[in-house]
């Protein structure tokens, strides 16, 4: 077996080194290193911009590109937390309560250089692990019928529901509105029409380029504009002789990063879960078995290597289920899953046999792309804490021109385009009301297999539910739904509160 992955891995590496598809690599993650550094600006309201672009591309050089996309924006988001106290996105937020400490004393480069190093380490291990992983899954997965991917989805769309930011309850009712917003349209089955309320234009359903720019491109813009962020730039002055750690501090950091590392390869198989809640266990995990808790949050390299290790090893390993399920982990997978469908290629079993060029050139480009971003951090540091200071006003309305322009070029149809802000109004309204509107797009990418699955269930058990749980493998993952379920409603009960105090999203520096 270990032949056979070291061939394929030899072949994607020739795609991953063709000209072109190098050319889109360096730019995702030339792409997603900026926008990493600012504030509302995540991978998920970037990968939505850049989606009609890559109607023009290649499928391998637009999956590359968008995935450069996502790892990018992790190396990014660490220079802020650790020189600015400031976490741009959720899974850095716990990074700051030792980086910035570091920073204070003086230390902020030696915590970037060790945080370069455990971004690789995590992210090779991500990779690897998805090498291997990835054709046993496959393997499994042939033996799956409908009861079972619909099981399996359906314990994906309770994880990412009930997993998410806020409150489950708010998580499971964003998701059914995605399932919902999956269903608008023409019934392939019966020829139906549903949801469309007499509009032509919605006969073959929403697309997903409007929903994703309307929920986190307009809705997050609009979020933002009355959010001023203070930025204290005066330790960001770091040379790179600074980021030099001492033979101590490599010590110090060898067993956090592992020890992050395992729980973020971990986290990154079960659905739902993402880099955010990998960084949050991982940090708790140091914390927990330290002979010192107490000097947590002081500046300890544990607190800051173990969640960064966590965050890329999960990032990388999130795409072991959605490109050998084609079960997302997160929203952010779910929106890469929907760039393949666009291009017409169904993320599942057969993507291995069907579409080498594209998971192996993919699974080569990880590496090629992380030895890019070690080059690209370190001397760009002082570029990218310099972006922080474009002001909201210029930023924001650039970012909205190139959403309307991205929806229109689609399908050179202006009705997208007042879609897209309808779902962005509707969107804003709902990030207002504490609604998060991540779950929205998982439920909507999954939505419309869930339903066909469900459907070849039914017809094979002649419309017997009880198909789900007499068949093995079905009623396992049924088992983890209701354990699932049960944990919330514990953890709800008994008010259960984190244990991790952290800076908020888009807080200023002290």
């Amino acid at each position: 077996m270990i032949e056979t992955a070291l061939t394929d891995l030899w072949y994607g590496f020739g795609v991953a080194l063709q000209p072109h598809n190098l050319m889109w690599c360096f730019i995702g993650v030339l792409v997603g290193n900026m926008v990493g550094v600012l504030p509302g600006m995540g991978p998920l309201a970037t990968i939505s911009i850049l989606l009609p672009l890559t109607f023009g591309i290649k499928p391998v050089g637009a999956i590359l590109m968008l995935a450069g996309v996502m790892y990018g924006a992790q190396y990014g988001g660490a220079i802020c937390s650790i020189l600015l106290n400031l976490p741009c996105h959720p899974p850095h937020a716990v990074t700051c309560l030792d980086g910035f400490p570091m920073t204070k004393q003086g230390r902020g480069g030696v915590a970037l250089g060790l945080t370069v190093m455990a971004s690789f380490v995590g992210a090779s291990w991500g990779i690897t692990e998805m090498i291997f992983l990835s054709p046993i899954l496959v393997r499994v997965a042939l033996q799956f019928g409908p009861a079972e991917i619909c099981s399996l989805m359906l314990l994906g769309l309770l994880a990412g529901s009930t997993l998410a930011r806020g409150s489950p309850l708010k998580g499971v009712a964003m998701t059914v509105l995605g399932l919902m917003l999956g269903i608008v349209g023409t019934d392939l089955e019966t020829g139906a029409e549903r949801f469309t309320f007499g509009m032509t234009h919605l006969d073959d359903g929403i697309e997903l380029v409007a929903l994703a720019l309307g929920l986190f491109g307009i809705a997050e813009f609009m979020n933002s504009i009355n959010q001023v962020v203070s930025i204290n730039a005066k330790y960001t002055n770091v040379r790179l002789r600074d980021m030099r750690p001492s033979k101590s501090d490599v010590k110090q950091a060898i067993a956090p990063m592992f020890r992050g590392t395992l729980v973020g390869s971990l986290c990154a198989l079960i659905p739902g879960t993402g880099p955010t809640i990998a960084s949050f266990v991982a940090y708790a995990t140091e914390k927990k078995i330290s002979r010192h808790p107490e000097k947590f949050g002081t500046g300890l390299i544990e607190g800051v290597i173990a969640p960064e290790a966590s965050t890329h090893s999960s990032v990388q390993g999130d795409f072991i289920p959605t490109m050998s399920l084609g079960i997302p982990g997160d929203a952010v997978m779910a929106l890469l899953l929907g760039a393949l469908m666009i291009q017409g290629i169904v993320p599942g079993p057969q993507l291995i046999k069907e579409h080498p060029d594209i998971f192996w050139g993919l699974v080569a480009s990880f590496w090629i792309g992380n030895i890019m971003l070690v080059l690209l951090n370190v001397p760009l540091i002082g570029i990218w804490v310099k972006l922080l200071t474009i002001p909201y006003k210029y930023l924001y309305p650039s970012a909205l021109f190139f959403v309307c322009i991205g929806v229109y070029a689609a399908n050179n149809d202006m009705f997208q385009v007042g879609e897209t802000v309808v779902i962005g109004i509707l969107g804003y309204v709902l990030l207002r009301l504490g609604f998060h509107p991540a779950p929205i797009l998982l439920g909507f990418v999954l939505g419309p297999r869930f339903e066909e699955n469900f459907r070849r269930a039914m017809l094979i058990s002649r419309g017997d539910i009880l198909v789900f749980v007499e068949r093995p493998i079905s009623a396992v993952f049924i088992g983890l739904c209701v354990l699932l379920i049960g944990l919330q409603i514990y953890v709800r009960i008994r008010g259960a509160k984190p244990p991790i105090e952290i800076p908020t999203v888009l807080e200023g520096a002290e």
